[in-house]
């Protein structure tokens, strides 16, 4: 069966009511939930404004100063941009799927198709740098189909913007770079846009916002083009069955399994469409979806994906998912919605309540989240005992949660924390608490150093020590919670 998909049954402002409800609830699971370490990590970053920093480009700690300068320092601020940047990319993708593919009212089943996949709704509630990628990318490919369907040249104006802001969020907007080159490149409709100049300008313009990261890492020996590049070279393919096995099992759990089904299907649907026609909006969805596939497919061969890596495939994907109209898919897609939102919700209540007796191990939200604040309040303790005029820590996921969950001075001590634009901490030759997660510890920064105690975060253990700075100078800084 052909026949047009089915328009969405519910009258628009019931459409309006439950997104402002699913809203409303995701803000109060962020407000609820503890902080993640790469948020705390964030969170610092945010009192250190730059137009880079050793992991990322700057979007991440815009939206976090953004966020707490409205709802104060707590989860919610940190986290206030995620729940609304969902809704808004939400709203974005129902209209481009519209314009895109006109006279089946599908944008809702697109929009609702993503926010009830397990990667969107969890997403939407933890701080990351994908928050704003993923409204930006979305942005992106809303205003190219407004585009593609009023033949207007400045929205390249708009593209040119969306991208540059996608591509300051994350370097993997450069997907979305490579998408829309390969759009009018291989669409006939579309080339002569190469010889007007709104495209161009639009370039100028993208090119502009993400020029300030470029210098940062040229002014700080390209460190996060560095780091994260890096990984596109590892090569461990010995480990391919594993690395592919975790890939495609992360995204069916992510998604849950028949969204993922239906994320596939639309992808395969946008491919066989865009090669038979060379139709422009079919192209767009397959250009936006197949490199990014590919990418990850290829990487998975060498080393690890991480699991949320691929959401920037899914916008697009949702869309041309919308379009697959047999029988079979029509009868999954009620339980597909359902399911979906079935699983985010467990994990909502998961996270909150920890209502499944599950193993620890085998328990990932409480893995990530719990237990930092007794951590911190046992190294407290110990620093007050022992008269100790600063907390440390190897690793900057644990300095920054402690630096979040205490008033007491917590320094960083890793080179990555000399990158960052905070208060030198003067702590040469004195006193301090060091918590070691795991290794040797460094003999060269410490004059003298003294095991107190073993603390434990779940399954993780670490040492605590009393430890006297070498009397060298230590480019140490100060992790300061205003």
């Amino acid at each position: 069966m052909t026949g047009a998909s089915p328009p969405c049954a519910w009258p628009l402002p019931s459409i309006i009511a439950a997104l402002i409800a699913l809203t409303l609830l995701r803000l109060a699971i962020a407000a609820a939930v503890p902080l993640a370490p790469d948020e705390a990590y964030y969170w610092v970053w945010s009192h250190a404004l730059a137009p880079g920093y050793p992991d990322h480009p700057p979007m991440i700690a815009l939206w976090i100063r953004l966020g707490t300068s409205i709802a104060g320092d707590g989860p919610l601020g940190i986290r206030l941009l995620g729940p609304i940047s969902v809704a808004l990319a939400s709203v974005l993708l129902a209209n481009a799927t519209d314009a895109l593919l006109p006279g089946n009212r599908s944008g809702v089943r697109a929009a609702v198709l993503l926010n009830a996949t397990l990667l969107f709704g969890v997403g939407a509630i933890i701080m990351t740098p994908d928050a704003p990628l993923l409204v930006f990318w979305t942005a992106c490919l809303w205003a190219i189909a407004r585009l593609q369907q009023s033949g207007d040249a400045r929205w390249w104006l708009a593209i040119g913007l969306f991208a540059g802001l996608a591509l300051a969020s994350k370097y993997t907007a450069a997907l979305l770079w490579l998408g829309i080159v390969l759009w009018v490149l291989i669409t006939p409709s579309l080339r002569h846009w190469l010889r007007h100049p709104m495209p161009w300008l639009g370039t100028i313009v993208a090119v502009a916002i993400f020029a300030p990261v470029v210098f940062w890492n040229a002014g700080h020996d390209w460190t996060s083009f560095g780091r994260q590049g890096g990984r596109l070279g590892d090569w461990h393919p010995g480990n391919a069955v594993r690395f592919m096995t975790e890939l495609i099992a992360g995204q069916f759990g992510l998604l849950t399994p028949l969204a993922f089904a239906f994320c596939v299907g639309g992808i395969v649907l946008a491919a066989r469409n865009a090669w038979r026609s060379r139709d422009p909006a079919w192209t767009l969805l397959a250009v936006l979806t197949i490199p990014g596939a590919i990418l990850f497919l290829q990487h998975a061969l060498g080393d690890r994906v991480q699991g949320n890596w691929p959401a920037i495939i899914y916008p697009a994907a949702a869309i041309a998912a919308t379009q697959l109209r047999t029988d079979v898919w029509r009868r999954l897609w009620s339980p597909a919605i359902a399911l979906g939102f079935a699983i985010t919700l467990l994990a909502y209540v998961q996270a909150l309540f920890a209502v499944l007796p599950l193993p620890l191990r085998l328990d990932p939200i409480a893995l990530i989240l719990s237990g930092w604040d007794r951590l911190a309040a046992q190294v407290d303790a110990i620093r007050q005992e022992t008269g100790a005029q600063y907390i440390a820590a190897d690793q900057y996921g644990v300095a920054a949660e402690l630096a979040y969950a205490l008033k007491a001075p917590v320094v960083g001590l890793e080179p990555r924390w000399a990158m960052f634009d905070l208060p030198r901490a003067p702590i040469a030759g004195q006193v301090g608490v060091l918590v070691q997660t795991g290794g040797d510890l460094d003999r060269t920064l410490w004059s003298s150093v003294t095991e107190l105690a073993v603390a434990k975060r779940g399954i993780q253990t670490f040492g605590i020590y009393r430890v006297t700075t070498s009397a060298s100078p230590v480019d140490a800084r100060l992790l300061v919670r205003n």
